[in-house]
């Protein structure tokens, strides 16, 4: 295949089978950050929390599985690799949370509902790569780097199997892998989501979406000639380098994170077709376009401080149990409660 093929080419076709899945959960599964958070604390559902909890199990069990058949490196991935930072993971969480409230929509949201025609996706979209990489690579980089150092590792991986197994003495597969068994259970004690084998099924999806991509660029990277990253989906700074390689394609080539975006974007267009939701929408409120903008700019700022979204950071880095998933992902969730109970009730005290 090789021979055939490129090793770019073959990262880029692993990140768009895996956003082709990742978006057809999100329409026909309705699996969404914003959604689910939204759904536990205004509607007393925790179906979509519950979704998240299984696509994490699976995602967790899935890649230590990987790690314990030699198909993959776990101390190569990026959130394993490099030095982690408790005051970024924090803030940068908070910030990306309180503007996914404002924005009504994560950037893999915003993707999806893309897909289905909605306009007002497309300025978040837009916004919020070129804020990634306003922070990323631009104006603000050098700021966020002395503020934010982040060196390669040195010793244990900043995991929590790997650092168990280096005081235990134990091998971090197990300990990986009962992780991710008990992640599943706790989810699987709501009959709730036991009832829903459509839930069941959407969120096993993404969580083997998100194995894949460790699996996939693995293999190119042990296989192929080209220095491959190991790498699964994120929605961030891969917004930003697809709006690049939009501009500039004849300069560059694709990659695993902007065929994930496309895909993305195909699968959620094919599942709103299904469903036969798809409909072009635009915001008619500038207060709204206002809002949307400034939240897209936060997520994007917040993203990167963070080295990653609810997706990197939630899924991707919460697969590998690295240090900085749980405390990103709590910071999320604490922002976006914060942003919407500033939209819903507001923070006017009740007479």
């Amino acid at each position: 295949m090789q021979e055939i093929m490129s090793d770019a080419m073959l990262v880029a076709i692993v990140g768009l089978l895996g956003g082709v899945a990742l978006g057809l959960a999100a329409r026909l599964g309705r699996f969404c950050t914003l959604g689910a958070i939204e759904d536990l604390l205004y509607g007393g559902d925790d179906l979509r929390i519950r979704m998240w909890l299984v696509a994490l199990g699976v995602a967790i069990f899935g890649t230590f599985s990987l790690s314990g058949l030699g198909l993959l490196e776990t101390q190569q991935a990026f959130y394993l690799s490099q030095t982690w930072s408790p005051l970024a993971s924090i803030i940068g969480g908070l910030v990306f949370g309180y503007g996914m409230a404002l924005a009504g929509n994560c950037g893999f949201g915003a993707l999806a509902r893309l897909g289905g025609g909605d306009m007002r996706s497309f300025v978040i979209v837009l916004v919020m790569g070129l804020a990634s990489y306003v922070m990323l690579s631009g104006p603000l980089a050098k700021l966020r780097i002395t503020i934010f150092p982040s060196e390669p590792v040195v010793g244990t991986p900043p995991g929590f199997a790997h650092s168990l197994a280096s005081q235990t003495g134990l091998s971090a597969i197990p300990i990986g892998l009962c992780i991710g068994l008990l992640v599943l259970i706790l989810a699987l004690m709501s009959p709730n989501i036991r009832r829903s084998k459509e839930a069941l099924f959407w969120s096993v999806v993404v969580g083997l979406a998100i194995v894949s991509g460790w699996a996939g660029t693995q293999w190119v990277a042990r296989h192929g000639f080209d220095v491959v990253p190991i790498v699964s989906h994120t929605f961030s700074a891969p917004i930003g380098e697809t709006m690049l390689y939009a501009m500039t394609s004849s300069g560059s080539s694709v990659s695993f994170g902007t065929s994930s975006v496309f895909g993305v974007l195909l699968g959620s267009f094919i599942g709103s077709l299904i469903k036969g939701h798809f409909r072009w929408e635009a915001c008619e409120d500038p207060r709204e376009l206002r809002r949307q903008i400034l939240g897209a700019c936060m997520m994007g700022f917040g993203a990167v401080v963070a080295m990653g979204c609810s997706i990197g950071q939630g899924l991707s880095a919460f697969s590998l149990l690295a240090f900085s998933a749980p405390v990103t992902l709590a910071a999320i969730v604490i922002g976006a409660a914060f942003g919407l109970r500033q939209l819903i009730a507001g923070f006017e005290p009740k007479i």
